[in-house]
């Protein structure tokens, strides 16, 4: 190695790790803000905090390694450029291409760290992650609910006045709202003076037991003059058991874009078995739906027999043929199948939709693990031009600049991964849109920086209409007496 590519590789790792490790604990930070509900007050051990954050840990370095990657390659060329260190290079016939080679084998490596690592680490740290949230809830379910403050469990709001006991299972003052969940707005209000929390070993729930309270529950009928009359049902208890399930504690997922957290803890070879599996199951359900509907449609066919009917007979009306008292049955009849197939198909499509979402999910995940190693080689074919053209290092300019191209690329990419989950797009073109949509961007950025030319935006088209119209204004208002 020479010692220019060495001066070039020891500048970008310094600017590269400080960076890094800056971003790293702004996400951690946050992290531990997202999940403040879980560990503040909780009377948890130091090293059961420091397990909590070092599983969480690995699922932020997708976010903070292609944001380090631009920001170092950006402040590290950028102060090239402004310290002439690249004149001085190019003034010794050494052009911006020969002095990203070594530093351009170094970002291929990482991309490569970074596709084991995502493939490997963060897998395992996502099942490590979400075993303990559910071991710390059922060692001590009280930890579940924090004291003074409703807590969110599925479709369940629960505030606790005062929690005792030496795992916190006495509690006082309960409050818990249920909402419904078919969706007509219908919620139920409880309130206790008294309950005692515990877990199930077996199963992920938390049995309540609710002791001197009261249970207020919306009522939604079917019938919409019914409904004007908003009526409810009110009752008192002595005592009130009510579980939770507590499955929601354990969802992985920060940005609440996922449908099954299973995708999150499986590398490439097990995606691909699981992703078999699931094709294979939906293909299966397709077919049973077909034939179970060709089944129900032709039970439709009244059975009894006609007579006084030759295969002459010509036939406008087959219900007229019957006689009233049959008519009247076949109507029914294919009333009560017709509405038993559309509620049949109405629940097949939403199992389906649901199904195929989770396919997407997996698919998803899949090309994730590809994406990261292909944004950081990405992020510094950005930075590295960008920096040589703008000529300003250090974290002003540089940092205003990696911010927005990070925002950027970070909203496109959870628009076209919405898109693709909702089977709006193909999860291959919706992990990789921003990717796609970035790519000629850095490809114009280094034609332009290995030609040595500049960035200019002409802003005049719109300046000189601008300019028009104030002097004119201004001639008017000259050429007008005041009276």
């Amino acid at each position: 190695m020479k010692i220019l590519d060495q001066y070039i590789l020891k500048s970008f790792l310094i600017t590269f790790a400080s960076v890094f490790v800056i971003l790293f604990l702004i996400f951690v930070l946050q992290g531990i803000w997202l999940f403040i509900s879980d560990l503040a007050g909780k009377d948890l051990d130091f090293i059961v905090v420091i397990k909590f954050l070092g599983f969480y840990s690995p699922t932020i370095i997708p976010m903070v390694l292609p944001l380090s990657v631009l920001l170092a390659s950006i402040m590290t060329f950028g102060s090239f450029a402004e310290n002439y260190e690249f004149a001085a290079m190019k003034s010794s016939g050494i052009s911006l291409q020969r002095a990203m080679k070594f530093l351009t084998f170094f970002i291929v490596f990482l991309s490569f760290i970074a596709f084991i690592f995502s493939n490997n680490v963060i897998p395992a740290a996502q099942y490590k992650f979400i075993n303990l949230r559910q071991n710390i809830v059922k060692q001590k379910p009280a930890m579940a609910i924090a004291q003074g403050q409703f807590n969110q469990i599925g479709n369940i709001n629960i505030k606790v006045e005062e929690k005792s006991g030496d795992k916190g299972q006495f509690l006082k003052g309960i409050i818990i709202h249920k909402k419904s969940t078919n969706g007509n707005g219908a919620s139920t209000i409880i309130n206790a003076k008294n309950g005692i929390l515990s877990s199930d070993e077996d199963q992920n729930l938390l049995n309540l037991e609710l002791f001197d309270g009261n249970y207020y529950e919306d009522i939604s009928p079917q019938n919409y003059e019914q409904r004007k009359k908003i009526p409810f049902a009110k009752s008192t208890f002595k005592k009130y058991i009510l579980s939770i399930n507590i499955d929601k504690l354990n969802d992985s997922d920060i940005n609440q874009e996922s449908i099954s957290n299973t995708y999150n803890m499986l590398n490439i070879k097990e995606l691909n078995i699981t992703i078999d599996s699931l094709q294979k199951r939906i293909n299966t359900d397709i077919v049973s739906f077909s034939d179970n509907i060709s089944q129900r449609s032709s039970s439709l066919f009244y059975s009894k027999k006609i007579e006084n009917i030759t295969k002459d007979t010509l036939i406008d009306n087959v219900l007229a043929l019957y006689q009233i008292k049959d008519q009247k049955k076949i109507a029914d009849n294919a009333f009560n199948n017709n509405s038993s197939i559309d509620f049949s198909i109405e629940s097949s499509k939403n199992d389906l939709d649901y199904k195929k979402k989770n396919i997407n999910q997996h698919w998803i995940s899949f090309n994730e693990k590809f994406m990261l190693a292909f944004s950081c080689f990405l992020m510094f074919f950005i930075g590295a031009p960008l920096g040589a053209i703008i000529k300003k290092g250090g974290l002003g300019l540089p940092m205003v600049l990696a911010i927005l191209i990070f925002i950027t690329f970070h909203f496109i990419n959870t628009f076209g991964k919405k898109l693709a989950q909702e089977d709006s797009l193909s999860p291959f073109l919706g992990t990789w849109m921003s990717s796609i949509l970035l790519l000629p961007f850095a490809i114009l950025l280094t034609y332009r920086a290995t030609n040595d030319i500049g960035i200019s935006i002409n802003v005049d088209w719109i300046i000189n209409p601008i300019k028009k119209i104030i002097l004119k204004f201004q001639k008017q208002k000259i050429s007008t007496p005041n009276v």
